[in-house]
C-alpha cells in the first residue's frame, strides 16, 4: 500500500457539455471510484456542475478553474467521447509536463513504475 503522502492526484478528462452535462458528470464519478479504489486521489471537475445551478457563471470561468486545478495534479486520464474541452486540457496538461493517459491500465503503469523510484 502506498504511503498517505505518496498519493497521486489524477485529474479526469471527460466528456461535459456534449449530450447531458448530469450524466456525463455521473460517469466522470464512476470513474472517480474506480481511481479511489486503485488508492489514487480524483480530482472531478464535473462536480462543478451543482455550484454552477446555485451559482450561474460563463463557461469560460469553469474553464478556467479547471485549468487551474489540473496545473496541480500529477497526470490526467482521458476517457470518454468527443470533448473540445477535455482535449484543451490535454495540450494544457502536456504543456505543463502532465502525464496524460487514456485508460486505467496505462495508469496503474505509470504507477507502479512511479511507486518502485
Amino acid at each position: 500500500m502506498p504511503k498517505e503522502n505518496a498519493k497521486k492526484i489524477i485529474y479526469i478528462a471527460y466528456p461535459y457539455t456534449h449530450d447531458d452535462p448530469v450524466e456525463n458528470t455521473h460517469s466522470a464519478m464512476q470513474i472517480a471510484n474506480t481511481l479511489v479504489e486503485l488508492e489514487l486521489i480524483p480530482y472531478i471537475p464535473h462536480l462543478n456542475l451543482l455550484w454552477h445551478l446555485v451559482y450561474p457563471r460563463p463557461a469560460m470561468f469553469w474553464y478556467e478553474q479547471d485549468i487551474h486545478f489540473l496545473k496541480k495534479c500529477d497526470a490526467l486520464l482521458r476517457m470518454g467521447g468527443e470533448s473540445g474541452g477535455a482535449d484543451n486540457e490535454i495540450l494544457v496538461a502536456q504543456a505543463n509536463k502532465i502525464p496524460v493517459f487514456y485508460s486505467f491500465e496505462e495508469l496503474k503503469k505509470w504507477i507502479a513504475r512511479s511507486e518502485r523510484k
